[in-house]
C-alpha cells in the first residue's frame, strides 16, 4: 500500500504505509523540521469548524466497548490503544508500554496519537476501527508541517539568537535582563528552557519544540518597549497563533511528573522553575485561549495548579480553564497584593512556594457560606474598574452608562427595520474583539461574506475598495483578532445552535456570542403554536448559557410593529416580557429620520443591571467607514441637570429642530419616556 502525501510545496511524494513511519527521513530539508501533526480523514475533504453531531463521553465509552477495545478514563480525554501504531513502537525507550497512546477528547469526540502524533476526528476513528476501506492504514495523510516561508524564518531567526550570557557587552545583557525583569532569574534557568536573545528587535527568542523536542517548530519573539514609567511588551508568534499550538518547558517534563503549574507567560514559567523546582508550563496565547489540542499533553497530571496572572481577567480565565481540564484536579492562585504574577513576587523577594500552598481548589460541591465568597467579594471591592468588565475604545459614553462588557450576562438590542442594527452590532462586537475578547458571531440574516465585508470596513475604518492594493495588510491584520463565524444562514433550531456556542466555548474560549437575529430560530420550535411561548423558551435557553457558561451573550430582537410618530421603549421588544426581564442590559437604537427625515440616530440604555444607570447618547453614522463611533470632536456631548431627587437630564447642544434630547444616570427603576420630553423638568 501507499498513499499520497499532499503539503503546502509543489513537490509530492509517495511514502510507504506500512511501517513505523520512517519516510520522513527522505524529505527535502525544508520539510524536515521533525515529525508533524499528521491529521488522519477517510477522504481529503475541508473539515467541519462545528461537529455535525455531537457526541458525548457515554456514547464514547459505550462505542469502545461495543466493539472490544480496551481503555481508561482519563480527567478530560479517554486513552485507548493506537491504531496507528506499529508493533516496534509499543514501548518507549524506558520499556514503558505506550499501546494506551491514543487521546480522545469527552467533549468534542477528536482523537490524538501522542506516539505517531496523528489526529483526527470522531467520524476518523470509527471509520479507522470498522475496517472502511482497512481504516487507519488506507487513509489520507495531510501534512501540518509549517510553511516553507515561516521554516526559513523560524530557523533564521533561531540561529542569529544568542543567549544573553554570550553577549559581547555586559552593559547591553543588564540592559536586556532590566528590560525584561530577569535580575533576579539565573544563566542556569535561561539555558534550561534554551531563551535566546535577538539583539537587532531588542527581544527575548523563546523556542517551541516539537513534542518529542527533537526539532524546532516555532519561535514566541518578546518584545520590550518604554512607555513613561512602565514597560509594554509586544508579542510575536511565527507561524501565526492559530497555525500551531505548543507548550513553553514541554521537553522538559518527565513520564513521572504527576503536578504542574500553568503561567500565562513564559516568564512566569522561568521564575516558578528556578524558585520551586516544580514542572511548569506556559500558554501559547496567554489568558485568551487554551486549545482542546493541548489536553492530551496534560492528562498524566494528578493536580494542576493555575497561576495565569495578577488581575481579574487572569481569574477568570483561570476559573474558565479548570472547567476544560476537570476541576475537581485544579487548584487556582487568587491575585492580590502579596500573590502577584511569579516573575514579579521573585523579583519583590517572596517565597513562591508559599504562594503555591495558598492555592485554592477550583471544585467545591456547593456555597454553603459567605467565607468561601469574601475573597471575591473582596476582590471586586478593590478593583472596580477590572470588575465592570472590558471597556468599549470606540464608545465612551457607552462605558458611562454601562461600565464595561462583563461575562455571564444577556443583553438584548432592538432598533427599528433599517435603522442600522446589523452595522452598529458589528462595530459594538469589533470594538470588544480588537480588544481580546474572543467572539463568535452567528449572523442568521446576512451572509458570513457580507458580514465580515463589513466589519473588516469599519477595522480599517475606510472603504477598501479604493484602496485594494492595502487589502491584504488590513486582511492579515483582521484575521489575527479572535473572531468566529457560525456557517448558519435561515431559520435554525435552537438546539443546534446552542450546541454549536457550547462547542465554540470548550474549543476557542469564546467570552462573547452575537445571535442576529432571535426571529430565525422561532420557525424551527414545535413546542406551541404559540410564537411567544415558543419565544421565552429560547430566550431562556440563552439565559441559561450565559449564566452556565460565563460567557456574554447579546441577542438582537426585532421590535412590534409601532406607529412610525412613536419612539421604542423597552415594551416594544417582539414577545412576552420574558425578554426584558431575563436580561441584563437592554439597548434600543432610535431612529429619529423615520419621523423628522435628516437627523440624528442615537442608542438608549433602558435597562442596567449592573449599575442601574440608563440613558440615551447620540449616534453619528459615517457612511465611508460604516461606523456609528462619535467623532471626537463632535459637539452633541452630555450635558447634566440635577433636581432635588437627584436625577440627571440630558439637554441638546442646540437648539434646532430634531435635537435629541440626552438623558442620563437616572434610576433603573425610573426609566424615563423619551415620547414627549420636557427638558424643563428631569424626566422620571
Amino acid at each position: 500500500m501507499w498513499v499520497l502525501l499532499r503539503s503546502g510545496y509543489p513537490l509530492r511524494i509517495l511514502l510507504p504505509l506500512r511501517g513505523p513511519w520512517m519516510g520522513w527521513r527522505a524529505l527535502p530539508r525544508s520539510l524536515a523540521l521533525g515529525p508533524p501533526r499528521r491529521r488522519y480523514r477517510k477522504e481529503a475533504l475541508a473539515a467541519l469548524e462545528v461537529p455535525v453531531l455531537p457526541v458525548t463521553a457515554t456514547e464514547i465509552r459505550q462505542y469502545l466497548r461495543a466493539h472490544g477495545i480496551p481503555f481508561q478514563d482519563g480527567h478530560s480525554c479517554v486513552r485507548a490503544p493506537s491504531p496507528f501504531v506499529g508493533a516496534s513502537k509499543l514501548k518507549d525507550e524506558t520499556g514503558a508500554a505506550t499501546s494506551f497512546s491514543l487521546f480522545i477528547d469527552k467533549t468534542t469526540g477528536r482523537f490524538l496519537c501522542m506516539t505517531s502524533l496523528a489526529e483526527g476526528s470522531w467520524e476518523d476513528f470509527q471509520a479507522s476501527v470498522e475496517g472502511q476501506g482497512d481504516g487507519a492504514r488506507e487513509g489520507v495523510l495531510l501534512s501540518e508541517a509549517p510553511e516553507a516561508e515561516d521554516s526559513e524564518e523560524v530557523q533564521r531567526i533561531w540561529d542569529r539568537a544568542v543567549p544573553l550570557w554570550e553577549l559581547p557587552e555586559p552593559e547591553e545583557a543588564q540592559l536586556a535582563r532590566m528590560m525584561f525583569g530577569l535580575t533576579k532569574v539565573t544563566d542556569d534557568t535561561l539555558k534550561c528552557f534554551s531563551v535566546r536573545y535577538l539583539r537587532p528587535a531588542r527581544s527575548l527568542v523563546f523556542p517551541w519544540f516539537s513534542p518529542g523536542g527533537l526539532a524546532l517548530r516555532g519561535l514566541k519573539l518578546l518584545g520590550a518597549k518604554g512607555q513613561g514609567d512602565r514597560v509594554h511588551y509586544v508579542e510575536t508568534t511565527i507561524p501565526q497563533p492559530g497555525a500551531f499550538h505548543n507548550l513553553f518547558g514541554l521537553p522538559l517534563i518527565s513520564r513521572r511528573d504527576v503536578e504542574v503549574v500553568l503561567t500565562s507567560r513564559e516568564l512566569d514559567s522561568l521564575a516558578l522553575s528556578q524558585s520551586t523546582g516544580l514542572p511548569t508550563l506556559a500558554l501559547p496565547r496567554g489568558t485568551a485561549c487554551l486549545p482542546p489540542a493541548l489536553l492530551p499533553y496534560l492528562e498524566q497530571f494528578r493536580r494542576i495548579v493555575l497561576w495565569l496572572g495578577d488581575d481579574l481577567r487572569s481569574w477568570e480565565a483561570a476559573k474558565l480553564f479548570a472547567r476544560k481540564l476537570n476541576p475537581k484536579r485544579c487548584s487556582l492562585v487568587r491575585p492580590g497584593d502579596q500573590q502577584p504574577s511569579p516573575l514579579e513576587a521573585l523579583n519583590q523577594g517572596l517565597n513562591l512556594s508559599r504562594i503555591l500552598r495558598t492555592a485554592l481548589p477550583a471544585w467545591h460541591k456547593s456555597i454553603v457560606s459567605f467565607r468561601q465568597l469574601r475573597e471575591e467579594v473582596l476582590g471586586e471591592l478593590s478593583n472596580v474598574e477590572q470588575a465592570a468588565g472590558v471597556r468599549w475604545s470606540r464608545f465612551p459614553d457607552l462605558n458611562r452608562l454601562l461600565k464595561g462588557h462583563r461575562k455571564g450576562e444577556l443583553t438584548v438590542f432592538t432598533g427599528p427595520t433599517g435603522s442600522g442594527k446589523t452595522t452598529f452590532i458589528s462595530e459594538y462586537a469589533l470594538d470588544l474583539c480588537t480588544q481580546g475578547v474572543n467572539t463568535l458571531w452567528g449572523s442568521f440574516e446576512i451572509s458570513n461574506v457580507r458580514l465580515a465585508r463589513v466589519m473588516l470596513t469599519q477595522f480599517a475604518v475606510g472603504r477598501l475598495e479604493e484602496q485594494l492594493d492595502k487589502y491584504d495588510e488590513w486582511a492579515d491584520r483582521f484575521e489575527d483578532l479572535p473572531l468566529y463565524f457560525m456557517t448558519f444562514h435561515g431559520q435554525q433550531s435552537i438546539r443546534t445552535v446552542i450546541d454549536t456556542m457550547q462547542h465554540a466555548v470548550y474549543v476557542y474560549d469564546i467570552c462573547h456570542v452575537v445571535i442576529d437575529n432571535l426571529q430565525f430560530m422561532m420557525g424551527h420550535e414545535q413546542l406551541s403554536t404559540d410564537r411567544i411561548a415558543a419565544q421565552d423558551y429560547i430566550i431562556g435557553a440563552f439565559r441559561k448559557f450565559a449564566t452556565d457558561s460565563s460567557c456574554h451573550v447579546t441577542l438582537v430582537i426585532h421590535p412590534r410593529k409601532e406607529d412610525d410618530d412613536k419612539e421604542l421603549q423597552t415594551a416594544s421588544i417582539f414577545g412576552s416580557a420574558k425578554a426584558s426581564q431575563e436580561a441584563d442590559n437592554v439597548l434600543i437604537l432610535q431612529d429619529r429620520r423615520l419621523v423628522t427625515g435628516p437627523g440624528k440616530r442615537y442608542l438608549q440604555v433602558s435597562k442596567n443591571r449592573f449599575d442601574g444607570d440608563v440613558g440615551v447618547f447620540p449616534l453619528e453614522f459615517n457612511k465611508s467607514s460604516l461606523t456609528f463611533s462619535i467623532p471626537p470632536k463632535s459637539k452633541a456631548r452630555l450635558k447634566k441637570i440635577k433636581d432635588d431627587n437627584g436625577l440627571v437630564a440630558k439637554k441638546p447642544s442646540s437648539g434646532k429642530k430634531g435635537a435629541v434630547p440626552q438623558i442620563s444616570e437616572t434610576h433603573s427603576d425610573q426609566v424615563p419616556n423619551p415620547n414627549k420630553p420636557d427638558l424643563s423638568k428631569p424626566s422620571r
